[in-house]
């Protein structure tokens, strides 16, 4: 099986901190080619994100503001990994925080790269079952999160629809097709 030629890493400068990311410049040359090239990495921690079901087969649903779309967006829980934090428990924090709901079963459905064009992170993706409220919302000062509890049936046609339209919750819910009833 053939292979594209790799990349040879020259050096490698920091272009900005963003509190919750960084930006790295990659100056690399490929084979024989003399010429450098510059890319641009986002450098980010991994991160979780939950699909989490209740006993009467509805999932647990958000709603937050997202500054990248100008508005609230339908999503599942999820947030990144602390440093030194089991990927596992980060998703127990954060179906916790955002939504007040802890699960009795948790499964790994998958890791994947968000975009390796641009970052080299994972995300984790959790399935939370036999899910319920056992405390309230406990949000960052920067965070608002707003519960909606949705019929598993009803997913589909939301997605069809564009009411849930986030790629990476999109892919946590192919993982959980995958996964089969």
């Amino acid at each position: 099986m053939n292979e594209p030629t790799p990349w040879k890493v020259l050096r490698r400068s920091s272009v900005a901190d963003c509190r919750v990311f960084g930006v790295e410049a990659v100056h690399c040359q490929r084979g024989s080619v003399r010429e450098e090239q510059t890319f641009f990495l986002v450098q980010s921690v991994d991160w979780v994100n939950v699909i989490a079901a209740t006993r009467d087969g509805r999932v647990v649903l958000v709603r937050q503001w997202r500054h990248g779309a100008s508005g609230p967006i339908l999503e599942i829980p999820g947030g990144m990994v602390d440093a030194g934090e089991d990927p596992r428990a980060a998703a127990e924090r954060e179906l916790a925080e955002e939504t007040g709901y802890r699960a009795a079963r948790w499964t790994l459905l998958g890791t994947i790269n968000p975009n390796p064009a641009l970052f080299g992170n994972r995300l984790h993706t959790y399935l939370a079952e036999d899910c319920e409220q056992v405390e309230a919302i406990a949000n960052d000062h920067d965070e608002e999160t707003l519960v909606e509890l949705v019929p598993r049936d009803a997913l589909p046609e939301l997605v069809r629809a564009g009411k849930i339209d986030h790629a990476l919750v999109l892919a946590a819910l192919h993982w959980w097709t995958l996964r089969g009833p």
